[in-house]
């Protein structure tokens, strides 16, 4: 479960991202309740995490043709910065008690500017960090665990910081954490690779180049789509788990974090599963499943009125979501080109978080106006429907990828190991 932590860059990269991560979940719950403390309003949810969110959907492209670019170390240490001191000078504003919904909304864009390029950077880095590519997987799900390790520390001690001295010291306590990525960064041993010379045809041929790419591979096609789907239409139910937590349960800040680190554990259980796993084969059938259980998951949850009933649905909901994006992300980086890695994974991520921001306006929205539980429902049935779609097709797509399992040396393992089974049963059976 841990072979990927053998190669000394990647265990450096994993300290420090989780206690970065650990603040960044921080700041997520102290985000959310602020805006909810300030207006009390769903609408104003989804308006500040449409913000947060939006840069990831636009510049998401324009991105990966710089990460397949530029020094990938490099780069990482100055968007860390960057990110380091977006959250001091967010406690900065809310500490001095001048914290207002225009202040977060601006600050929440500079954030997700930050993102948009350093998460297809992060992505695309960890073929860097690992040399052998057969420890790949394992590295894409301990990094699913590790976010969601923090993701399961990050909530509730934000609930208790917030609880106790207020949403600043999150915010604060956040930017420090950033010091331990940076250091570790710096501390790494990472030879540069060859810079890969500009596309003749300029930045919007090479972006086309990516879409085309992405297009004409059914299997990558397919598994964004479905990403997309789920994290427009599911994921920002996220959005609504204050308004859960204050309204409908009748909690504060703690409720608030018990929530978030239920879908935290969740995932951090999925994550596990898969680390747990020696190869990518089997992952393709998992994605359906593991949507159809986020999708009933945030079914069932929409009825929940007790905090003893909603804390399992949302370890259902997290469990399935993590899982579902793990696998897929898993697959993409292994199937795709070294050469349009950070070009696929910029749309990788504009489907995992570009389309967060429009569904966190629907979110929104559409609690206003129905209320959050059918909100919800209509969410987890869209969720059902992407899952049976993407389990109609899945043997195309198996048979889309078999070749280049085949060509990575990666089935053949597996026929040896089918052909072995088989002539022992055939034995036993003489």
């Amino acid at each position: 479960m841990l072979r990927a932590l053998r190669h000394r860059n990647y265990r450096l990269f994993f300290g420090g991202q989780i206690v970065s991560l650990i603040g960044n979940w921080m700041t997520s719950v102290a985000t959310s309740w602020l805006v909810y403390r300030l207006t009390g309003s769903a609408w104003m949810l989804g308006v500040v995490g449409f913000a947060g969110q939006i840069p990831a959907f636009a510049l998401a492209p324009f991105a990966g043709i710089m990460v397949d670019r530029v020094n990938k170390h490099r780069l990482l240490v100055i968007t860390q910065t960057l990110a380091m001191l977006q959250s001091f000078s967010l406690a900065a504003l809310v500490l001095s008690g001048h914290a207002t919904i225009a202040g977060l909304i601006v600050l929440n864009v500079i954030d997700g500017i930050i993102t948009a390029l350093d998460m297809p950077l992060r992505q695309s880095f960890v073929i860097e960090m690992i040399a052998k590519k057969e420890d790949l997987g394992n590295a894409i799900a301990l990094n699913s665990s590790m976010v969601n390790a923090a993701r399961l520390i990050g909530p509730s001690l934000g609930g208790v910081v917030i609880a106790l001295a207020g949403e600043g010291w999150c915010f604060f306590l956040d930017g420090a954490s950033f010091l331990a990525v940076i250091f570790a960064l710096l501390a790494m041993k990472v030879v540069p690779g060859v810079p890969k010379p500009p596309h003749p045809g300029g930045p919007l041929a090479e972006m086309r180049e990516g879409w085309d790419y992405v297009a004409g591979s059914r299997p990558i096609r397919s598994i964004i789509l479905l990403l997309a789907l789920v994290s427009l239409v599911g994921v920002p139910y996220t959005v609504l788990i204050p308004l859960y937590a204050g309204k409908i349960l009748n909690g504060g800040p703690h409720t608030l974090g018990w929530m978030m680190t239920a879908t935290g554990a969740g995932a951090l259980a999925g994550a596990i599963w898969l680390a747990s796993r020696k190869s990518v084969l089997g992952l393709g059938g998992v994605i359906p499943v593991s949507a159809a259980a986020f999708g009933a998951g945030l079914i069932a949850f929409a009825f929940s009125k007790t905090l003893w009933l909603s804390l399992p649905l949302l370890l259902l909901t997290g469990a399935g979501f993590m899982t579902q994006m793990a696998s897929s992300n898993t697959i993409v980086q292994t199937i795709v080109d070294d050469d349009k890695r950070g070009r696929v994974m910029s749309f990788f991520m504009m489907a995992f978080l570009g389309t967060a921001p429009f569904g966190s306006l629907l979110a929104g929205s559409m609690a206003e106006r129905f209320g959050a539980p059918r909100t919800l429902v209509f969410g987890g049935v869209c969720c059902l429907a992407g899952a049976a779609w993407f389990a109609r097709g899945l043997e195309g797509l198996r048979a889309a990828i078999r070749p280049i399992y085949r060509r990575l040396g990666i089935l053949p393992e597996a026929e040896a190991a089918v052909q072995a089974a088989g002539r022992m049963t055939f034995e036993t059976r003489d």
